[in-house]
């Protein structure tokens, strides 16, 4: 997810003789896609249904293709909370106790009733594309996947209007950020190098296999990859700079055109659709024979128009999209699965792999090396 946030730094601390954890995703029926979709220029439109399978193991929903999210606790006796795990941001929050009418009837943290609550005060303000999220800062203790992260900081949200009814009447109670901790409003330790630091995984890396149909289960793996959902060898691509999950696009192709040339991209797991600069997107939109929905930026289509597939190259290596991962039914026709989205500098202009491209592409975000790897994803047959 974008933010306004600019700052990054590198987590280096790797930790031996731990363990590998699965955090399972699975999905409900997508036949109709919602339109509060998450977009990269609004805050993801990021209750609980998730049954622990075994330790170390937990279901991550899978809302028609538009949020992926599953569960953590806080505090102790622990109080659950469903999650946005999001490769766009650093910080964790949820709704706080004291949140206003605008965090609708979302899980809400109470400090009261947990004793490893911690005081902490610092104020918490995030600016997202549709507005403001603001807070203050706690610490508790958290568990993901079956691991217990001690003096885990976060926030407590009290004013949630900034994100409108997509927080309000969304399916998840936060975010929490998988990007580094530089980029954190409050320069705070992130959940995922507080367990790397405490020792309870043995590699800096973590992976998303993202489910494509309702009989596929998605999976976040902590500390590995899960050689059951992708075939081959992994093709890494250096990050470009300490940004997001930043890397080099050399070039995207559509039908022979080439766009974005030497461009930057981030890998997103908090955006559902594909972004580009606006120019561009109009311009493949039109190539596809895809309509915009008004001035909203989204594009319908056939679904059975005999467009070209989507080319992009990374590292010298070219990932194709053909139309069947980039359109996503809504209704009679299908939704283009690429926005425009024009982002200033510093940190733009930028393209965005988001869902789209990670559901084809099983995807590793190696951060003891500062690159980040895609497999092609083994998907089981869709049910009709």
């Amino acid at each position: 997810m974008i933010t306004t946030v600019t700052t990054f730094i590198l987590l280096t601390s790797m930790v031996a003789n731990a363990e590998i954890i699965r955090m399972k995703m699975h999905k409900e029926d997508d036949s109709t896609f919602v339109k509060r979709r998450i977009n990269a220029n609004n805050a993801n439109p990021y209750r609980r249904n998730n049954l622990r399978s075994e330790e170390g193991s937990i279901v991550v929903n899978d809302y028609q293709n538009s949020q992926y999210y599953g569960e953590i606790t806080l505090g102790t006796p622990p109080q659950s909370f469903e999650v946005i795990f999001d490769t766009g941001s650093s910080d964790l929050w949820v709704a706080g106790s004291s949140c206003d009418s605008s965090c609708g009837r979302h899980a809400e943290y109470d400090s009261s009733k947990s004793s490893t609550y911690q005081a902490n005060g610092t104020a918490f303000d995030i600016m997202y594309g549709s507005g403001p999220v603001s807070g203050y800062q706690s610490v508790d203790n958290l568990e993901w996947g079956g691991l217990a992260v001690k003096d885990q900081m976060f926030a407590e949200v009290t004013d949630a209007q900034g994100l409108g009814l997509a927080y309000k009447l969304g399916k998840f109670d936060g975010i929490l950020g998988l990007a580094f901790p530089v980029l954190s409003v409050n320069h705070v330790p992130t959940v995922f190098q507080n367990t790397v630091e405490q020792g309870l995984v043995s590699r800096g890396e973590f992976s998303f296999f993202l489910g494509n149909c309702r009989s596929d289960e998605g999976e976040l793996l902590l500390g590995g990859t899960d050689p059951n959902y992708y075939k081959g060898e992994f093709d890494y691509v250096p990050l470009s700079s300490a940004t997001y999950w930043e890397i080099n696009m050399d070039k995207m192709i559509v039908a022979g055109t080439v766009y974005g040339e030497n461009s930057k991209a981030i890998v997103d797991s908090g955006t559902s659709l594909l972004t580009g600069p606006s120019k561009y997107v109009e311009d493949i939109a039109k190539q596809l024979g895809a309509k915009e929905m008004g001035r909203t930026g989204e594009y319908l289509m056939d679904c059975d128009a005999n467009a070209p597939d989507l080319e992009f190259v990374l590292g010298d290596k070219t990932y194709i999209l053909s139309p069947e991962d980039y359109l996503i039914p809504d209704g009679d026709l299908c939704l283009l699965g690429m926005i425009g989205l024009d982002i200033p500098p510093p940190n733009g202009p930028l393209w965005i792999l988001g869902d789209v491209f990670m559901r084809k592409y099983y995807t590793v975000f190696d951060v003891a090396n500062t690159q980040v790897g895609f497999a092609e994803a083994v998907h089981g047959r869709c049910k009709p």
